[in-house]
C-alpha cells in the first residue's frame, strides 16, 4: 500500500497537482469517509486505502486527457466521486465542464454537496445514462459496467468523435478480445500506476 504522504508527493511531482488542489482532495477524502459511515459510497475495507486505491487511481487519468482538444469530460457511473470529482478538482480552472453521471439518489446527493463545498466546475446528472445525449468528447469510467455496455453507450449516446478512458482490472485484454464492437475503435492498453495487474483501456472512435 502506498502511504498518503507518498500519494501526495506523486500528485505534486508527477501529476502536477498544486497545494490548493491537494487541500481540496484532503477535504473531499474527509467528507467522503464521514458520509461513508452511513452510506456505502466506497467499500468499507478500502477506506484506509482511499489515497492510493481511489484518489491516485483516479488522478492518473489526467495523463491521457489533452486539454487542448477537450470540450468536456463525462464520468459514467461516478459513484462516490471516482474519477469524476478528482478530475473536476484538477481541471477546475479550465474552460470545460466535468459531468458526473450517477443515478443513485444517495450518491448523487453526496456529489452535489461536495461539488458545492469545493466550488467545482462540474455538473451532476441523475438521469439514466441510456436516456441522455453525452456531448463531452472525453468519456471516463471506473468500476462501471462491462466494456460492451460502455461501447453501446458510445455508439448510441455520444458525439461522433470521442475518446474513452476506462480503468480495468487484470482481465482487460480478455474483455477486449470478447467484445465484437471493438472493430469500430482503435485502442491501446496502459499500465496502472497503483496496481501492477490493472490496466487502463484507451479507445478512440474511428
Amino acid at each position: 500500500m502506498i502511504t498518503e504522504s507518498n500519494v501526495k508527493r506523486i500528485l505534486l511531482k508527477d501529476l502536477n497537482f498544486d497545494a490548493p488542489k491537494i487541500k481540496k482532495l484532503d477535504n473531499f477524502a474527509k467528507k467522503l469517509l464521514i458520509y461513508n459511515k452511513k452510506h456505502n459510497l466506497i467499500s468499507k475495507n478500502t477506506e484506509k486505502q482511499i489515497w492510493d486505491r481511489h484518489i491516485l487511481d483516479s488522478a492518473q487519468l489526467i495523463k491521457f486527457i489533452d486539454v487542448k482538444s477537450c470540450s468536456g469530460i463525462a464520468d459514467l457511473g461516478t459513484g462516490g466521486g471516482f474519477p469524476g470529482i478528482i478530475l473536476a478538482i484538477y481541471f477546475q480552472n479550465f474552460n470545460f465542464h466535468v459531468k458526473l453521471y450517477e443515478k443513485s439518489p444517495v450518491k448523487s446527493s453526496f456529489l452535489t454537496d461536495i461539488s458545492n463545498i469545493l466550488g467545482l466546475n462540474c455538473k451532476i446528472i441523475r438521469n439514466d445514462i441510456n436516456t441522455v445525449k453525452i456531448d463531452s468528447n472525453y468519456i471516463v469510467c471506473r468500476a462501471f459496467r462491462k466494456l460492451s455496455y460502455i461501447l453501446n453507450i458510445s455508439r448510441e449516446n455520444c458525439v461522433k468523435k470521442h475518446k474513452i478512458i476506462i480503468l480495468k482490472g487484470r482481465n482487460a485484454q480478455k474483455e477486449i478480445n470478447s467484445t465484437s464492437k471493438m472493430k469500430n475503435y482503435k485502442y491501446r492498453l496502459e499500465n496502472s500506476i497503483t496496481d501492477n495487474d490493472s490496466k487502463i483501456i484507451i479507445l478512440n472512435t474511428e
